[in-house]
């Protein structure tokens, strides 16, 4: 048998047209909307192939399983329950702004792909829709990086010396400091944690543990062998 020798079917090509539709909007989404100003490449890179993955998978398992005819429905019925599990899928604690634009992101790639009897001009004013919708909420969310940082002069917490405390962080970061927040306190040990936001004019400042809620094990020194 030639295995040269194939057609395209009108499925097919309309998927394909689905997925480039998906994988644009997805793009411009990432690239121009979510990177742009948080510069944090490994989500880049998550969202992405998730996107794509979740296209292939709700494609397949609505269309070819159309012979299964009843067993259909509670088939994609668990297939959604699972894309909706992989919310959890992290190490680490994924931060609000990025678990909203991974929902996104997935939602897209499911409409895309289960839009069938929608034409392609449908489709596409839906995307247009979200993409516009994600833009606006963007362009007047006003991100301030900011670090977690264990801070050991604990006399300077007090809300009297918070100039003091700016002065300090100041010199030892290197960046203007626009906000403090003081979170846990440790009088055993001399040292507090906070929460320091901090004017990014410089890109050079952003990096993958910029505006964590929590230190984990690796971002965290072990301050019992201080």
């Amino acid at each position: 048998m030639n295995i040269l020798n194939f057609t395209l079917t009108n499925e097919f090509i309309a998927m394909l047209q689905r997925l480039l539709l998906c994988v644009v909007v997805n793009w411009l989404i990432i690239d121009r909307l979510y990177y742009k100003k948080s510069k944090r490449r490994e989500f880049y890179f998550t969202f992405m192939l998730i996107s794509i993955a979740i296209f292939f998978l709700v494609f397949f398992m609505m269309f070819e399983l159309e012979d299964l005819k009843g067993k259909t429905g509670m088939g994609i019925g668990i297939g959604l329950f699972g894309i909706f599990s992989i919310m959890r899928y992290r190490t680490d604690a994924m931060p609000v702004r990025e678990m909203t634009y991974l929902f996104v992101l997935i939602a897209l790639s499911v409409v895309n792909a289960l839009a069938a009897s929608l034409s392609l001009i449908e489709i596409v004013c839906t995307n247009l829709i979200v993409l516009v919708a994600v833009w606006i909420c963007e362009a007047n969310l006003n991100l301030t990086p900011c670090k977690l940082v264990q801070y050991d002069r604990i006399e300077l917490i007090k809300p009297e010396r918070h100039e003091e405390l700016k002065a300090d962080l100041e010199a030892r970061l290197g960046f203007p400091i626009l906000k403090v927040e003081v979170g846990s306190i440790d009088f055993l040990r001399d040292m507090a944690v906070l929460k320091v936001h901090y004017d990014n004019r410089d890109d050079s400042y952003m990096n993958s543990v910029n505006n964590k809620t929590k230190l984990s094990n690796k971002d965290l020194s072990n301050i019992e062998q201080n």
